[in-house]
This record gives C-alpha cells, sequence and structure tokens, in this order.
C-alpha cells in the first residue's frame, strides 16, 4: 500500500514538474542568429572579407579597435556583436545584419570614431525581428 502511493506521489510530482517547465523550456528558444545568406553573398571574391584582407599591422589595428567597441557595448545584440568588419588600407567596410536602425547608425558610428569619417562604408542591413 505504502508502496504504491508513493508512486503516485512521484507520478503525480514529476507530472507537475513537466508541466510547469514546458513554459520555461518555451520562452528559451529564441531564434539565434543567422547569416547564412549573407556569407554565402561574403563568398564572392569581389566580395572583401577579412580573411582576404591582406593584414597589415595597421588593418588588423584597426579592425580589432573597432571590434572591441562594438563588442564593449551591451545594449547591441547579438546581430550586432558580429558583424564583419573588413579593414584594406585603411578603409572599413561594415556588413552584416543588425536589429535596428538605431543599432546600425551606432555600429557605423563606432566604426567611424576609430577609423575616420571618410573611411567607413556600411553595408550593414536591419533585420525585422522573427517572433
Amino acid at each position: 500500500m505504502i508502496h504504491r502511493c508513493r508512486s503516485a506521489l512521484y507520478s503525480v510530482v514529476l507530472g507537475s514538474a513537466l508541466c510547469l517547465s514546458g513554459p520555461i523550456m518555451a520562452q528559451n528558444t529564441q531564434a539565434q542568429p543567422d547569416n547564412t545568406k549573407v556569407n554565402k553573398k561574403d563568398r564572392k571574391t569581389t566580395e572583401p572579407t577579412a580573411d582576404q584582407a591582406k593584414n597589415s599591422k595597421s588593418d588588423v589595428d584597426l579592425m580589432a579597435n573597432i571590434r572591441r567597441s562594438i563588442v564593449k557595448d551591451k545594449s547591441l545584440s547579438t546581430y550586432a556583436h558580429n558583424v564583419k568588419v573588413v579593414s584594406e588600407h585603411g578603409k572599413v567596410t561594415l556588413k552584416g545584419p543588425v536589429r535596428s536602425e538605431d543599432e546600425k547608425r551606432t555600429v557605423e558610428e563606432y566604426a567611424k570614431k576609430v577609423a575616420g569619417d571618410g573611411n567607413v562604408t556600411s553595408e550593414l542591413t536591419v533585420k525585422a525581428d522573427s517572433k
């Protein structure tokens, strides 16, 4: 008798735990950033990418300083933190999606502060929320 009551109690507790964890787990299923389409475009040999850059010390430092500024800003989305920063001969190209026009402007401003106003080309796109 005690064994049956204990089994029934375990079943109720386990069932309750599963019911309660469903909504919690559903909240954590936010779509992860996906740049697959953008990355396909960047595979073209005519598109500048960081791995194709000549990697002069000044360009590497420029890209690192811009990246550091962007990542340091915790108000930016994961998309913004992952934009591509490519520098060649002191000219910077920004590529990839961001979440909003404000975020786009913020990333561009970080790049301009480091590289100079006339040295930044933005190819950033605003990706709408896919909720």
